[in-house]
């Protein structure tokens, strides 16, 4: 089998649509048509069904798919490791993911740590929520993911290595000028009429429940498309939001922070691969988890509480 037409394949299930695969790689909608034909003929089974807005995955696809994936990924990065060998020596990159907070505190910080011990080392890094980033270190396309329990937590998978890193509390960030600007800490029913922006499901459902808890509901008006639109609602005064402490040292200049009684909590985890894991993974959880105890924020004693099992440090698995 060819591994254009397993690309073909994936790119129709990630567009759920013929024409805009076709569109994608430059080919044509009849070619496209006829490499999934041709692919089904192969295997002996249907992989694509239609529906009124295009096409999806048949359980048989689903499947294959998955597969394809990490075929495919695993295609790649044999590309990049024959043309990464210098003087006879392979250095293989450090493929890292983080969420956009996480990526712009800990991450850098910790791989700055690993690059004092081997200014040799070659490393990426792609910000993307947890979910997408759990399924890219299955693939093999991410040697590390630094991801976190917000709702809906994170999934038991057997292909992947789960390090529990340690806890964030969540505070609120605030325009500046704001009237419980300074107020520290802040009880949620104080803010309870405040219009509130959130960028992710996960923030959001913390927000409430911890809202919930306190006997007061609060409202999420305002959607933003992703944190640096969050901030910037606040900036403008527009409303407020909910932000991990961690994210707090890099926030802009225009906006204030301040803390909650029994605030929220999420756990912060590393998740590696079980097979193949990178020589330098285990150096850069060593790392991250001090960045992190090093930013971290003593809490009151009535800070210690969590809304949910985010606070709950699990056991690898």
């Amino acid at each position: 089998m060819e591994l254009t037409v397993w690309q073909t394949f994936v790119t129709v299930c990630r567009l759920g649509s013929l024409s805009a695969a076709a569109a994608e790689p430059h080919h044509t909608q009849s070619a496209v048509s006829r490499q999934i034909a041709g692919l089904e003929r192969e295997l002996g089974v249907p992989l694509m069904e239609r529906h009124a807005r295009g096409v999806r995955p048949t359980p048989a696809g689903e499947a294959f798919r998955h597969h394809a994936l990490v075929t495919l990924h695993e295609a790649d990065r044999a590309v990049r490791a024959a043309r990464d060998v210098h003087d006879g020596a392979f250095s293989r990159p450090l493929s890292v993911g983080a969420t956009p907070s996480l990526a712009a505190g800990i991450v850098p910080e910790a791989i700055r740590g690993l690059l004092e011990e081997d200014d040799d080392l070659r490393w990426n890094l792609l910000p993307d929520l947890s979910a997408p980033l759990h399924q890219r270190v299955t693939t093999g396309e991410l040697d590390v993911a630094v991801v976190t329990d917000a709702p809906p937590g994170l999934p038991h998978d057997p292909r992947v290595e789960q390090h529990f890193l340690g806890l964030d509390d969540m505070v609120v960030v605030l325009p500046l000028g704001h009237p419980l600007a300074g107020d520290d800490p802040v009880h949620i029913r104080a803010l309870a009429d405040q219009t509130w922006a959130e960028d992710n499901d996960g923030s959001a459902a913390l927000l409430r429940r911890h809202a919930a808890r306190a006997g007061v509901a609060v409202r999420v008006d305002l959607p933003a498309a992703d944190l640096h639109g969050k901030l910037a609602l606040v900036a403008t005064g527009h409303a407020i939001a909910l932000i991990p402490r961690i994210l707090t040292r890099a926030l802009r200049a225009d906006v204030t922070t301040v803390s909650l009684v029994d605030p929220p909590t999420r756990g912060i985890h590393a998740l590696t691969p079980r097979r193949d894991p990178h020589p330098r993974a285990a150096a850069l959880l060593d790392r991250l988890a001090a960045v992190l105890v090093a930013g971290a924020t003593p809490s009151s004693p009535s800070s210690t509480t969590s809304t949910g099992p985010a606070a709950t440090p699990p056991t690898s698995s």
